[in-house]
């Protein structure tokens, strides 16, 4: 198959792509357990490339004019930053009492997702383009907001178990650089051929590498889980019910900004989908003692990736089209 017929059909199969890349990884992490501390090390220069790829399809122009968005940008980060912490606090209290398993349940539900929302939006035929535009916004918000929602949740607690200088490094290696990275090549796009030939070349990349860091991650994590089963298994109801809350939650906020049915499905699904990839660096750079932050981090993403499959299907219903 020429590679532009290989491309094409990976991207028009991409969801199968990602549940083939889950379940290779965790395949690959059972079998070869050793291999985990090496991939460790593999999963921020592969979620760098994939952002990088990610912000250099939203050019700045539109970034900016996205800024302009009113409406929908404030849904965006209301339903993120004002609903999704309710809903965590009313649940909260009913989490398990491990203070690892608290830390990474709060870390991956308090960060909306950047990078496979984008997918899963855009195959429920929602405003993925919109919601594109306004990822950097979304990054530079969560890694500003998270370490006050964290103080706000675990109070002195947070001292003893969180340093700033991870979430300083995320912020460099995960947004700054790809970002800066991705508007210098669509500055050399618009002024030389070659540019633009390596941008339109760096867009096809988007599907695998998504599945190269779904691998990555879920082979990383695998041989850890032998040990926290019943860790993973208490938090994997708290996962399922913020997603049942927030389709409705995320609804009922489309509604009060009066958004268009596109944009309002593109609200449902920021609010549900939550930034895995992007804080686990975060998670693993917590002392031994809080490991299993790490594994509860990537369990979200395994419930979530079957979550969005249910919501492809039924936020069309709850949002027709006019």
């Amino acid at each position: 198959m020429p590679t532009s017929g290989l491309v094409e059909s990976m991207e028009h199969h991409q969801v199968t792509v990602y549940i083939g890349a889950i379940a290779a990884g965790g395949l690959a992490g059972w079998a070869a357990p050793g291999a985990g501390p090496v991939l460790e090390h593999a999963i921020n220069p592969v979620l760098a490339a994939l952002l990088y790829v990610t912000f250099l399809q939203v050019p700045a122009a539109q970034l900016l004019r996205s800024l302009r968005a009113g409406r929908f940008l404030a849904a965006a980060l209301a339903v993120n930053f004002v609903v999704v912490p309710l809903v965590v606090a009313a649940m909260f209290p009913f989490f398990p009492d491990d203070q690892a398993v608290r830390l990474g349940v709060l870390l991956v539900l308090l960060a909306p997702c950047v990078d496979y929302v984008i997918v899963f939006s855009g195959l429920a035929g929602a405003n993925s383009r919109r919601l594109l535009a306004a990822t950097p916004l979304l990054l530079i918000a969560q890694m500003v907001l998270l370490p006050l929602f964290l103080w706000l949740f675990l109070g002195s607690e947070l001292a003893d178990v969180v340093e700033p200088g991870p979430f300083l490094e995320a912020f460099v290696v995960l947004i700054v650089i790809p970002l800066a990275l991705a508007w210098l090549t669509q500055g050399w796009a618009a002024r030389r051929p070659a540019g633009g030939k390596v941008s339109d070349a760096m867009g096809t990349t988007m599907v695998p590498l998504m599945a190269a860091t779904l691998f990555t991650v879920v082979a990383s994590q695998v041989p850890k889980l032998h040990d926290s089963m019943g860790d993973v298994a208490r938090v994997v109801p708290f996962y399922a019910l913020f997603l049942l809350v927030m389709a409705f939650a995320g609804l009922a906020v489309a509604r009060l900004f009066r958004l268009a049915p596109r944009d309002g499905r593109a609200i449902v699904f920021t609010g549900a989908t939550r930034n895995s990839l992007v804080v686990l660096p975060l998670a693993l750079a917590l002392p031994d003692r809080l490991a299993i932050a790490a594994v509860v981090v990537v369990t979200q993403t395994l419930v979530e990736v079957v979550g969005m499959i249910v919501y492809v299907r039924v936020v069309p219903r709850l949002l027709p089209a006019d």
